[in-house]
């Protein structure tokens, strides 16, 4: 409750700020704070306004798979064999457009109907990079060189693929979710409390409830990316923007900081194409939707710290390669 409260009066002040800040500079007392400071506060509202929509969609989706899907019908849907599953799991992305802002709370309740871990990971990693808008504003953002839009499908796509087996053979068998104290608990109210409601409204009660875990992480997130907007020197990374080994490292660090939903970021990416290489473009474009502070949070909110930390250390490093080795014999 007391996290709950801070990240809400959080919230309460930035909002406050961005409503006042023309008023609040003006006073003498406040003059002499750096306009740096005030930057924050549009950065972070920026960042939670574009993210909100695909929020509700994804705690709407996540609620629907509660009350609506069965884990017979998960069972059903997915090839038994582990390693064939993942490519269905990759495709996903196509039919459902959500974005890595929303993915999180969905793969958990797929998870927790019975979707085997690495199959739901591979669904999270790729379906903010396969959906169908998020390839539409690809395209349209490089509209000089739209084979890029292609390449980041098809590198999120064997990314997602090879991070999966490699989960899959790691984690095989274990549970990755946080068993939080409360959800047995939820569930026996919710139990009882609504077993003579229809479905939809237990659709509106398990997105509300999903929509306040969710959104404490995410405000969370977008704080500390628009610390790092704010204050990061992009002098620095132009400098070494031309590096064929470095570029796409430091772009995909730039993606991670930057927090940018996958829907729009094709835009942030084509404003370096005329510093960094194509191929660095590509990673940050990949890298991006798969991993950045927002959902970082999320994920460690969600499941076991052993878990995230081995997501963490793993992607970057199949992300590179990957980007690396598609440079190398495509651009």
């Amino acid at each position: 409750m007391v996290k709950d409260s801070l990240v809400f009066l959080l919230f309460c002040l930035f909002l406050f700020l961005f409503l006042f800040a023309e008023e609040i500079k003006n006073i003498s007392f406040f003059s002499r704070i750096p306009s740096t400071f005030f930057n924050i506060n549009t950065i972070f509202l920026s960042i939670i306004l574009e993210a909100i929509p695909f929020i509700l969609l994804g705690v709407f989706v996540s609620a629907i798979i509660q009350s609506f899907v069965s884990e017979n019908v998960i069972r059903r849907v997915l090839p038994r064999n582990a390693y064939l599953a993942l490519i269905p799991a990759a495709l996903l992305g196509i039919i459902f457009p959500i974005c890595e802002c929303a993915i999180v709370p969905v793969v958990r309740r797929l998870i927790k109907k019975g979707m085997p871990s690495h199959v739901g990971v591979v669904f999270m990693l790729s379906a903010p990079i396969l959906n169908p808008v998020v390839y539409a504003s690809t395209y349209f953002a490089f509209k000089s060189t739209p084979y890029i839009a292609n390449a980041r499908m098809f590198v999120g796509f064997i990314s997602s693929i090879i991070i999966g087996l490699i989960i899959c053979r790691r984690f095989k068998g274990e549970n990755i979710l946080k068993t939080k104290k409360d959800d047995h608990q939820h569930h026996h109210e919710h139990h009882h409390q609504h077993q003579r409601e229809n479905k939809l409204l237990k659709t509106l009660y398990h997105a509300s409830d999903e929509l306040f875990d969710t959104g404490k992480y995410l405000f969370l997130g977008a704080f500390l990316a628009s610390l790092f907007q704010a204050f990061l020197d992009r002098n620095v990374l132009l400098s070494i923007g031309t590096s064929t080994t470095f570029a796409p490292g430091v772009m995909m660090g730039l993606a991670y900081v930057l927090s940018v939903c996958s829907s729009a970021d094709a835009f942030v990416a084509s404003s370096f194409g005329s510093t960094f290489t194509e191929g660095s473009i590509l990673a940050f474009l990949v890298f991006g939707p798969m991993i950045d502070i927002k959902n970082t949070l999320m994920l460690f909110g969600y499941f076991k710290k052993n878990f995230v930390l081995f997501l963490l250390m793993v992607t970057p490093l199949v992300v590179y390669f990957s980007v690396y080795l598609f440079q190398l014999f495509f651009i």
